[in-house]
Parts: structure tokens; C-alpha cells; sequence
């Protein structure tokens, strides 16, 4: 079934919160003289428990065995099986464990009304037989419908409860403990149906086919304005009484933001002389309520954004760190007397802790780091730290840098100096191929100066040498 997958789910994850979150042990221990044979007070999104006594003790389930009935009635609701407009007629099979010890709204054989006023009748007119006939509407009988209660009990994590009937009806295999009361009222205030019908003191049901108006009055006083009882924050609840019980009372309250959920199992009523009473499932149950509102409350230990810590930057343009900002926040149900520097910053820049430097650029957002805040040993939540601006490269002392690094290497080293000795060779060999032409050209004009004064000297001529012929000599001047 999809909703007890759901219930699962969320019965291990309570679980889970509640083994994770510990009693405030900080606020002075109450209570002392509490008068209930068991009770609790938790927070009703984490699961933490801030106060309890014999929690997990078993105890008669009376009639809030009636929260775990309305709980199946609003899932089949939820799942279509059902509607609060569908009509529902009173069979005699549902009077089969009606007797004179039990709370009944008269609704007689055949008597017809809509599922929502007979739910109605069930939780706030405390009607046995309503929730036996929601039993057999939502499963077919009630012994079927015993077994989904006992099923949905243990998905929600139930481990000391056990059901024998719908409504509560006193017997020995029908049992509850204050914690496992937490977790059923817990699941049913989260349907908001539970929360209208569980929220108020009187109810008018209009007339049926066999009987006038009902005037349905609550037990859960503390949302009775006009009663003594009345305590503003509370807006759901339910209050019980047996004699093998006592008074009991499991409810619901929101104040400042905080949701608490109160059990009280085993109480007692206290008579006066003026024949007036005090019901003491009530008066506790209340008291639990403004002691856990008064010394308790949400604090939020680290603000998301917050600037946390530095993270040194190498060649950053105009800058050599950058902020870092809280990525989100860490919020705990604390006593109110913890002061905020009680609280230890463990703080964590990755660059620093690896020792690897952090280079520019780097952009805003980016994770340099984390913090975890402590208390006394108790770790309250790690927040990832991100770069809150973004740094650009500081281009020119990069570049800077990598020449110097480049000159600074083993192979820069050997390169230069293999560099210098071909700039050494090369400079040799110019030079002695400008010795060697040097030399070629006095050589050269050497030669042509003496080739020079050759040709300015006049030549010689020997007569004896000269051809002899006819005819006359002429001479080229």
C-alpha cells in the first residue's frame, strides 16, 4: 500500500532524529513532582525530545487509540476509497462491544450520516460505536480493521503498542507508551482534515433520518476558550479517561515557530471541598507546553552568507584573498540559556589544508572550504564555503612569475646554457670568417696596386728585336 511505504519512510526517519538529536540536557531538569505515570515533550520536526518520563513504558491505549482510527479513515480519504460525503449506515454489528462503560452518541441501528459527522462523533463526540462503524465502512470489519491499526502502528515505528479495538475500550492486549503515541499523533497532524476536526471543543452534527441535532462536546479542553483550561497555542488534542488508565491526554501546540507535541499517560483528577476539580492530565500537560516554549526555542547558529573565513589567493587582480561565505545555515532547537559563544567554529580552507596554493581566477560561488560548528562535543551540521566574489588574474604578475619560474627550472638552466655556447661558436665563427676576408681583400687590393703601378711604368723597346721589311714604320702613339 503507497501510504504505508509513506508512513515507513517517515517512521524511519523520526526514528532516525530522534537516535541523532539528544534531550537539552542544558535546561534545568522539571518536573520533578509531574503527576503522570509517564509523559513526553518533543519537537515535532526533528524529533527532539526535550522532556520525558518513562517514555517508553507501556500503558493502557484508552480512547487515544481513537487518533490511530482517524488516521486510517483520512488515508483512505486521502487514497479515494472514501469520502466525507459519503453516507454511512449504523449496522448492529457495530454494537457488538457497546456496553454500558461505553461513550456513545446514541447513534442507533440504521440511523444514516455523512462519513465526516460520524468522524466527528467518533473523535470529539468520543463515540464507540462511530469508531466501530468507520472500522467496518473502511475495511469491511472491525477485526480487518484492528489489523491495518496494528500495521500502520509498527510502520510508523511502534515498537510498544499494540490495538485490540478502534476505540480504546479497556483490555488487557490493547496498550500504548508516551513515545509511541508521539509518533502516531505526529502522523496525524499532518493531514489538515485531522487538524480542523481535532481543533475545536463543540461541534453541531444537523439531524439524521432517526434523531435531532447533536451538540458534540470535546474533551480536549485546552483549546476551550471559555474553559479553565485554555491554552492559546494549542489547536489540536485529545483526552482521555479509564479506570484502569487514569487521565491521560496527547496534543499539539505551535508557538514562535516551534511545534511541540505533549503526552501525558496515568494522571489523575484532584476533588475539592467545593466539589470542583482539577484535571491533572490537563494541568500538566499545559505546564509541559509552557516550560518547552518559555526555555526552548529555534536559534540559527550560522546565517546562510555569512562571511566565515579567508582563503589566501596567489596573482589575484588587486587582491591576495578572497571571502568566504556560509553556502546555508544551521538552525537548532536550543535552550534559550545557551549563549551564541558557546558555539566553536571549526573552520576548513581546503587550499590551506592541502597545502596546494589556491591560483586567480577564481569565481564567486566556487566551494574553497567548509565549517562545522560544535558545542560540548555535539556536532551540530558542516556548511560548504564558497568564494563570495569572484578575483581575476592579475595577468602581468602571472606572466612575471612564469618567466622567473621558467628561469628557475633545470631546463631553463641547460637551454641557456646551450644557447650561450652556440651564441659563443656563432660569434666565433663570424669573427674568424671576418679575419679570413679581411685578409682575402688586402690580398686582393694588394694585387691590384701592383698591378696598377705595372701598367703606370713606359715600356722598353729593343731595335735589334724589331721585324726588318719594306716600306716605312708606323708607330701608334
Amino acid at each position: 500500500m503507497q501510504a504505508s511505504r509513506k508512513t515507513a519512510i517517515a517512521a524511519i526517519l523520526i526514528t532516525v532524529a530522534m537516535l541523532l538529536s539528544s534531550q537539552p540536557a542544558d535546561a534545568a531538569a522539571p518536573f520533578s513532582d509531574l503527576e503522570a505515570q509517564a509523559a513526553l515533550l518533543a519537537e515535532v520536526d526533528t524529533g527532539t525530545v526535550l522532556f520525558e518520563r518513562n517514555m517508553n513504558v507501556r500503558h493502557p491505549a484508552d480512547s487515544l487509540a481513537k487518533v490511530m482510527t482517524m488516521i486510517l479513515a483520512l488515508t483512505a480519504i486521502e487514497n479515494g476509497d472514501a469520502s466525507i460525503y459519503d453516507f454511512v449506515v449504523m449496522t448492529e454489528s457495530a454494537m457488538f462491544d457497546i456496553t454500558s462503560r461505553s461513550t456513545t452518541q446514541g447513534i442507533s441501528v440504521g440511523e444514516e450520516m455523512p462519513l465526516l459527522d460520524l468522524m466527528y462523533c467518533a473523535f470529539i463526540g468520543s463515540a464507540n460505536e462511530a469508531c466501530n462503524l468507520i472500522a467496518e465502512y473502511i475495511a469491511g470489519d472491525v477485526g480487518a480493521f484492528v489489523d491495518m491499526m496494528n500495521d500502520r502502528a509498527e510502520d510508523l515505528g511502534c515498537e510498544g503498542t499494540n490495538f485490540t479495538n478502534p476505540h480504546g475500550q479497556y483490555s488487557d492486549d490493547q496498550y500504548t507508551t508516551a513515545m509511541d503515541q508521539y509518533r502516531i499523533f505526529r502522523e496525524a497532524i499532518s493531514y489538515q482534515l485531522f487538524l480542523e476536526i481535532s481543533g475545536v471543543f463543540r461541534h453541531t452534527i444537523e439531524g439524521t433520518n432517526k434523531a435531532e441535532q447533536r451538540r458534540l462536546v470535546g474533551t480536549n479542553s485546552l483549546v476551550n476558550s471559555s474553559g479553565k483550561y485554555h491554552y492559546r497555542p494549542c489547536n489540536s488534542g485529545l483526552a482521555s479517561a479509564t479506570y484502569e488508565g487514569g487521565y491521560s491526554y496527547v496534543g499539539f501546540a505551535e508557538s514562535d515557530g516551534m511545534s511541540l507535541i505533549v503526552v501525558v499517560l496515568g494522571s489523575d483528577v484532584i476533588m475539592f471541598e467545593d466539589e470542583s476539580a482539577e484535571m491533572r492530565n490537563l494541568t500538566e500537560a499545559r505546564r509541559l507546553f509552557e516550560w518547552g516554549f518559555s526555555e526552548f526555542g529555534w536559534r540559527v547558529i550560522l546565517v546562510a552568507g555569512e562571511l566565515v573565513g579567508k582563503a589566501p589567493i596567489i596573482h589575484g587582480a588587486g587582491a591576495d584573498f578572497v571571502n568566504l561565505r556560509a553556502e546555508t545555515e544551521i538552525k537548532e532547537l536550543l535552550d534559550n540559556d545557551i549563549p551564541d559563544s558557546a558555539f566553536v567554529r571549526n573552520v576548513t580552507i581546503y587550499s590551506v589544508d592541502s597545502e596546494e596554493p589556491l591560483y586567480a581566477p577564481v569565481l564567486a560561488g566556487e566551494v574553497l572550504g567548509e565549517v562545522t560548528i560544535t558545542r560540548g562535543g555535539v556536532d551540530y551540521g558542516t556548511v560548504l564555503l564558497t568564494a563570495n566574489t569572484t578575483v581575476e588574474l592579475n595577468r602581468l604578475q602571472f606572466i612575471r612569475m612564469q618567466v622567473m619560474e621558467l628561469a628557475n627550472s633545470s631546463t631553463a638552466r641547460t637551454v641557456i646554457w646551450v644557447l650561450v655556447i652556440l651564441v659563443v661558436l656563432y660569434t666565433a665563427l663570424v669573427v674568424r670568417y671576418n679575419i679570413v676576408r679581411i685578409r682575402r681583400m688586402r690580398k686582393i687590393r694588394e694585387a691590384k696596386r701592383k698591378l696598377a703601378e705595372e701598367r703606370q711604368q713606359p715600356q722598353k723597346i729593343d731595335l735589334d728585336e724589331l721585324p726588318s721589311g719594306k716600306g716605312d714604320m708606323h708607330f701608334k702613339r
